[in-house]
């Protein structure tokens, strides 16, 4: 992306702000959870209209969604389409363009509904016992497939119906498990499972539907499949592809995941992808049916290998890696009208960027490669996609074929925007470990000053396969330590994404040592650079492995700081191996379980390096973390408190590895930075 484009759309948009505009101030958690989300966003078939959902938020935050029409030929403004109260979302425009599909919880129930363009109320086309919880359209609109959580013995829906209303009205409170994975993320199972339905639109209200994964798991508990992102008919209509676990006992250690095609009608499952043992992803049509595209990793076990882009000949079942030299690995990809070329996105040197792919010969050209951006969709000459920025929480533009001509069709926080202050950021680099290159950004304070100093917020990134890139997010929002005063620093160390598949191997077997290198030689090169940064008056700060790295800095690293700030940390590796979901993480990462590698999983486990201990540290945990459980931090926090080093716990009892309500996300910012203004001297 040329960053100039950019900057002159925001300019038409009223983004770049004059010296006579009423003064904004700095940006706060308070102006955060009341920016308005735009998401759902869907391309028409024929290309010339986008439909797009709104999550607006008032001052008080109170929140309504609605949807929204704009005419991509137009300059009107878009026209609101629909004003129920409660959600719509996961649009799709039929096959004609003349209505709209999406889903609502309008009468209790999550059900699909359909809206006439051209006026009228959206009536209820699905009436299933269950709730909907995802859907795609076959190209004909004959047909949707539907995704309902059922238990795999009934027979029909009705059946499940009646077992989740028992379950709820049951006396008991124990929960009975024979084999893993009995809980993931923050829920515990209920075994139920996620299916696969296909439903016949025929114009009147649908209450049944084929399961189309019948029979996988009546057994043993796979995954059927992740997001409908990973669900799509054949273009003929007469089979549906999904990703999906084969049915065994491995479902916590393995990442197998294959694709697999099954009849509308139901029946047997044809193993697409049985060859690869690792994770296969995204199947993808042309519309004229003739490829297959697909994601495809190569190391079983590894939920972090570059996907390679696969393209499959339905006609001669010919199958080709497509662009096998390109040291990238994509996230997402959309056919071009001509069948051929593929859009792609992926992450960039800091940036989620997106790219032209030539299938015939492999040729990878970037079309836009600043901030973060997500395709919606390509018609015969545009780019239709979502872009987020360390500025920008995100807004939908179009774009040429070739990058150029970059205009916005969304300004949905322009009124909040104009009110706040932001931090000038800058991407750097400097010579990490080995002396290789090693990227991050800094942010200025919201209030810099020229000639003053300012403390440090130093953010390390999770994953540890992640980035702390040029993006927007509702956690972890750099531009709030830049509001409250911190110059910000984040690094991508080794082990990060979008720097190269070696680059992010670099971290397994070595969580204490590239990293911490990095971070070190980071820091030091950042603040030589940048003389307001203040080396010697700096907070660290992470979760997740970011997290595990405060643990890790603490006994290694124990003179840096003057405070920490540990979120969902891991903080005893062989605990940690014992009671997390998805065994197949630690078992890549440490080459094994951990009786079989003692030695790799001591080597790098924090406790282990206690006695060092010395810097205040707030711990943060929720207990419904699952994937890091709340024991890791209350044993950091446990240990500090017998040592008499100044500590303070956070818990967060209906919170997860992530903190997602609002009013405990207040409460987050309110105890971080205020446990870092008492430390560091501003």
């Amino acid at each position: 992306m040329k960053k100039t484009a950019i900057i002159m759309a925001l300019a038409s948009a009223g983004m770049v702000f004059s010296a006579q505009a009423a003064s904004p101030k700095p940006f706060t958690v308070q102006d955060l959870v009341k920016m308005n989300k735009l998401h759902s966003a869907a391309l028409s078939n024929d290309g010339t209209k986008i439909v797009y959902a709104v999550k607006n938020i008032d001052a008080e935050g109170e929140a309504t969604t609605d949807l929204y029409l704009q005419d991509l030929s137009s300059t009107a403004q878009a026209k609101q389409i629909t004003s129920a109260a409660g959600t719509e979302h996961s649009v799709t425009f039929g096959p004609h363009d003349k209505s709209i599909y999406f889903l609502a919880a309008r009468d209790g129930s999550s059900q699909i509904y359909k809206l006439a363009l051209d006026g009228g109320e959206a009536i209820q086309v699905t009436d299933f016992p269950l709730d909907v919880e995802g859907f795609k359209l076959s190209q004909d609109g004959k047909q949707a497939v539907v995704n309902m959580r059922v238990f795999p013995e009934c027979k029909d829906l009705a059946c499940s119906k009646d077992k989740f209303t028992e379950d709820a009205e049951r006396d008991t409170t124990g929960r009975e498990y024979k084999q893993l994975m009995v809980r993931h993320w923050d829920t515990w199972s209920d075994h139920s499972r996620s299916h696969l339905f296909v439903a016949q639109l025929n114009g009147t209200k649908v209450s049944d539907a084929v399961d189309v994964t019948a029979g996988l798991d009546t057994e043993t508990p796979p995954k059927p499949f992740s997001g409908m992102e990973e669900v799509t008919f054949t273009p003929d209509g007469k089979h549906v592809v999904y990703t999906a676990k084969a049915p065994g006992k491995d479902q916590a250690w393995i990442t197998n995941y294959d694709l697999w095609k099954v009849s509308v009608a139901g029946g047997k499952a044809e193993n697409l992808t049985e060859a690869n043992k690792a994770w296969d992803a995204h199947p993808t049509y042309s519309a004229d049916g003739r490829y297959l595209a697909y994601f495809a990793m190569t190391k079983p076990g590894f939920e972090a290998d570059r996907y390679r882009i696969m393209l499959r000949d339905t006609v001669t079942g010919q199958e080709k890696e497509v662009a096998p030299l390109w040291d990238r690995s994509p996230s997402s990809l959309a056919f071009g009208k001509d069948n051929k070329t593929l859009y792609v996105t992926a992450q960039d040197v800091g940036q989620v960027s997106i790219f032209e792919v030539n299938t015939q010969f492999g040729d990878v050209k970037t079309i836009y490669n600043e901030g973060s951006n997500s395709i919606v969709g390509v018609n015969n000459d545009k780019i239709i996609f979502s872009h987020k920025s360390l500025v920008e929480p995100g807004d939908l533009y179009t774009m040429n074929l070739d990058g150029q001509d970059v205009n916005r069709i969304t300004d949905i926080n322009k009124d909040k925007l104009a009110k706040v202050k932001f931090g000038e950021y800058q991407q750097f680099s400097f010579k990490g470990w080995n002396n290789e290159e090693v990227y991050g950004y800094w942010i200025k304070p919201a209030n810099y000053k020229a000639g003053e100093k300012y403390p440090i917020a130093f953010l390390v990134h999770g994953g540890p396969q992640g980035s702390f890139g040029n993006s927007f997010s509702s956690r972890w929002n750099p531009q709030l330590w830049a509001g409250a005063g911190y110059g910000v620093v984040m690094i991508d160390f080794h082990g990060s994404t979008g720097y190269g598949q070696a680059f992010t191997d670099s971290i397994t077997q070595d969580w204490g040592g590239k990293p911490l290198e990095d971070l070190q030689k980071g820091l030091a090169a950042v603040t030589k650079q940048q003389k307001w940064l203040d080396g010697d008056n700096a907070c660290a700060l992470g979760g997740s492995y970011g997290g595990y790295m405060m643990n890790w800095i603490q006994g290694n690293w124990n003179d840096g700081f003057k405070c920490l700030v540990n979120h969902a940390g891991l903080f005893d590796m062989r605990s940690m191996y014992y009671v997390t979901e998805e065994l197949w993480f630690p078992e890549f990462e440490f080459g094994g379980t951990y009786d079989k590698n003692k030695e790799l999983y001591e080597k790098f486990n924090p406790v282990n390096y206690v006695e060092n201990w010395q810097t205040p540290m707030l711990v943060i945990h929720g207990e419904k973390d699952f994937r890091v459980p709340y024991g890791q931090g209350l044993a950091a926090f446990t240990y500090m408190q017998r040592n008499g080093i100044p500590s303070e716990l956070l818990i967060y009892p209906d919170e997860n590895h992530w903190i997602l309500n609002p009013d405990n996300l207040e409460q987050w910012y309110a105890n971080v930075l205020g446990w870092m203004d008492r430390w560091t001297e501003k």
